[in-house]
């Protein structure tokens, strides 16, 4: 690539998005606003147990509401699918409308079809169904909790040396257990299906972080052939890894095909607790040794995730928490524990975010049994080199994002002591903690025009899920092709556009920048232009198979960064230092002010990084101190299942949230040197504030979220 991404990008160059009038006037079209022709409506009906069979069906006071024109249960459709539906992780999953069998509360058990969304609602408050219910488990520790250890399933638990000998040989040691709780996306879009046949071709109108994935997983569970499927999801109004390929489309397009009109069917806010994914509560066991000095000498991180009965789908953070610092003795492991419960998935750094709490809470509480500055103990143990394979970081510049950050706080007013500062009523503490992210990139595919009056158009199969993808492509192609940024139209969020990966694992810009930049330079190398110049390009990150481009179209997913990768080992990085505040009296905890800085490599645009980070960093406050899905386990239900209930941070939770951007040039990681920046925000910033409510309390939380019954007893 002739490219210079210095001169393509730069960090004081910042632009507004282009979608943006779009989206404040109403304009975008999500996916549930899109205009089909005679709509019907479909409302679910979901299981009132956890666990058992559904043993009859009372349908009659349904169907006699006006406007109901079919009820589908497995009764009626039950075989009509042409395989097993698949979960995040590509593995088996619970069914819905296959059979009698009940996996899980609130699973779809019945779809109401009527003429207006009003009928369907009343029309699924009147069905009726008997059950034959068992006792579910719903956790960790109930009875029937079935545990699979991670020496029965395939997959990386990164080790070297020997953890346990170092560890008992150490002169200084932690040795502690760490929770993180069930949460969900809450994603102010619903989740939705809008399905339309033409023939024996079907649109599917889904919100989508996978176009090319929808339309395959669509097509396989159909028996159609995927040329047949067209996916559309122009504008994804929030996704946090829940809106993938979804079991529920399908189902719509069945209904659909049945009442022989379009069906629009969109989720409530409660169903979408039980009826998509969530991230899954955890526990972690982490030992710590180092020497005297704080060097480490021994590391080990176990895990334990809840998953559904059928799963076997995890997160397995260790591929994270073992690379970050400098050990030559290293043990980890991931274990599951099967309940009554719907599959999770994934949800914003799935991995880093329960993962890292873990190990930077460890990482603090080793550095107060030595008697070492929290900061200056992540120096000691910094490295250039992956500790596990013995690769370089294509760039690691953490120490530099700690060193900008402490400034911009002013750490240097810490005082060591535990309860030694105060302001008034109010305890006072300092906390920080390592936030890090893989650099991912995948496959990519572009169709880029442009005609001699200087007006560009790029078509590509690639999402819109809130974080500027539009602005992305177009920034690069107006800035490659030295056009204005207005003279560039975006087309993306349509399957039958040239195909690009997942805009998930951060990897979007990367992807789209890199195949946007190789189309633009070989029309410059055409300029000037005597007529209309087209080119189709593909781009393959070195290291993937050269097929990548054409396996998405069949639904795989490929996609390298992190340590996937043969050469290097590619990660952005960053550090969040925070002050909390404990009141003396009420124990009330308050977050005054963050200061969070990040290294990732090339930033496309400053204006939507510093947003990207901010709201990471804003929802890392909510996942240490808000949000928490809770569980009755007598009965494995969700019970707070609303954005009444379910605890997020308003603006009065974050007054002073500070983000620094750090230079970073990094053409290891990939051609245009840019790493993701949609999740790092978020890693760290749970352990960070626990950290800080230790450092101002002399109190150690280590369940999240931390609340005020924890304290109570300071």
């Amino acid at each position: 690539m002739a490219v210079d991404p210095k001169q393509l990008y730069s960090a004081d160059r910042p632009e507004k998005r282009v979608e943006g009038a779009l989206k404040v006037t109403g304009a975008a079209r999500y996916a549930a606003d899109e205009p089909v022709r005679n709509p019907a409506y479909a409302v679910a009906v979901t299981s009132a147990i956890a666990k058992g069979r559904i043993t009859a069906f009372h349908l009659d006071p349904a169907r006699a509401v006006p406007g109901v024109i079919e009820i589908l249960t497995h009764e009626k459709v039950g075989n009509a699918l042409k395989g097993p539906p698949k979960g995040p992780d590509g593995g088996p999953t619970t069914t819905t409308l296959q059979d009698a069998q009940i996996w899980h509360d609130g699973q779809i058990i019945a779809l109401v079809i009527a003429d207006t969304f009003e009928a369907a609602r009343e029309g699924a408050y009147k069905v009726r169904v008997d059950y034959a219910e068992d006792q579910p488990t719903a956790s960790f520790d109930d009875p029937g909790a079935q545990v699979e250890a991670s020496s029965t399933m395939a997959g990386d638990n990164p080790s070297i040396g020997d953890a346990r000998a170092a560890f008992e040989g150490a002169a200084v040691k932690v040795d502690q257990k760490y929770a993180t709780p069930i949460q969900h996306h809450n994603a102010i879009e619903l989740f939705s299906t809008t399905v339309a046949w033409e023939g024996d071709h079907l649109t599917v109108y889904d919100p989508s972080q996978f176009m090319a994935g929808t339309r395959a997983a669509t097509a396989t569970s159909l028996g159609m052939a995927p040329e047949h499927v067209r996916a559309v999801s122009r504008y994804v109004g929030g996704a946090f890894g829940s809106k993938g390929p979804h079991p529920r489309t399908p189902w719509v397009a069945i209904a659909a095909r049945i009442v022989g009109r379009p069906v629009r069917f969109v989720v409530t806010r409660e169903q979408g607790f039980t009826t998509s994914t969530y991230r899954a509560e955890t526990r972690h066991h982490v030992k710590l040794g180092a020497s005297r000095d704080g060097n480490l000498v021994s590391l080990s991180h176990e895990g334990f995730e809840v998953t559904s009965r059928p799963s076997k789908y995890k997160v397995g953070g260790t591929d994270a928490t073992s690379r970050m610092y400098a050990c030559p003795n290293i043990r980890t492991a991931v274990n599951i524990v099967h309940a009554d419960r719907n599959t999770p998935g994934y949800m914003r750094a799935p991995p880093e975010t329960p993962y890292m709490f873990a190990l930077e809470s460890a990482m603090d509480e080793l550095a107060h049994e030595i008697g070492l500055d929290p900061i200056e103990l992540r120096r000691r143990n910094d490295t250039q080199t992956d500790p596990v394979t013995g690769l370089p970081f294509s760039s690691r510049s953490l120490m530099a994002c700690y060193d900008a950050a402490a400034q911009a706080f002013g750490w240097n007013r810490r005082a060591a002591k535990p309860k030694s500062m105060q302001q008034g009523e109010w305890l006072v503490g300092f906390g920080c903690a390592t936030a890090c992210y893989p650099s991912n990139s995948g496959p990519a595919a572009a169709r880029v025009a442009m005609t001699p009056d200087g007006k560009v158009n790029v078509q590509l199969a690639g999402h819109e899920i809130g974080t500027g993808a539009y602005t992305v492509v177009a920034l690069t192609a107006a800035r490659v092709l030295g056009v204005k940024l207005d003279d560039v139209s975006v087309e993306m969020g349509d399957s039958s556009f040239p195909p690009v990966v997942i805009a998930g694992g951060s990897s979007n810009a990367a992807s789209t920048a890199n195949v946007v930049a190789n189309a633009c330079e070989k029309i410059r190398a055409q300029m000037p232009l005597k007529g209309r110049a087209e080119i189709y390009e593909e781009w393959v990150p070195a290291g993937l198979p050269p097929d990548s481009v054409t396996a998405m179209t069949r639904g795989q997913m490929r996609m390298l960064g992190g340590n996937s990768r043969k050469d290097v080992t590619a990660f952005a990085f960053g550090a969040h230092l925070v002050e909390v505040r404990v009141h003396r009296l009420s124990r009330e905890i308050r977050v005054p002010r963050t200061v969070s800085a990040f290294a990732s490599g090339t930033i496309v645009n400053p204006l939507a990084a510093h947003s990207q980070y901010m709201g990471g960093a804003i929802w890392g406050i909510s996942s240490a101190l808000h949000e928490q899905t809770e569980i009755d386990r007598r009965v494995a239900r969700y019970v707070n299942e609303n954005l009444a209930d379910y605890l997020v941070p308003v603006n009065a939770d974050v007054p002073d949230v500070k983000v620094l951007l750090i230079p970073e040039n990094d053409t290891r990681v990939n051609p245009l040197g840019i790493k993701g920046i949609g999740e790092i925000g978020i890693v760290g910033m749970n352990a960070a504030i626990a950290n800080a409510v230790f450092h101002a309390t002399g109190k150690r939380i280590r369940e999240l979220p931390i609340r005020v019954e924890q304290l109570l007893d300071i």
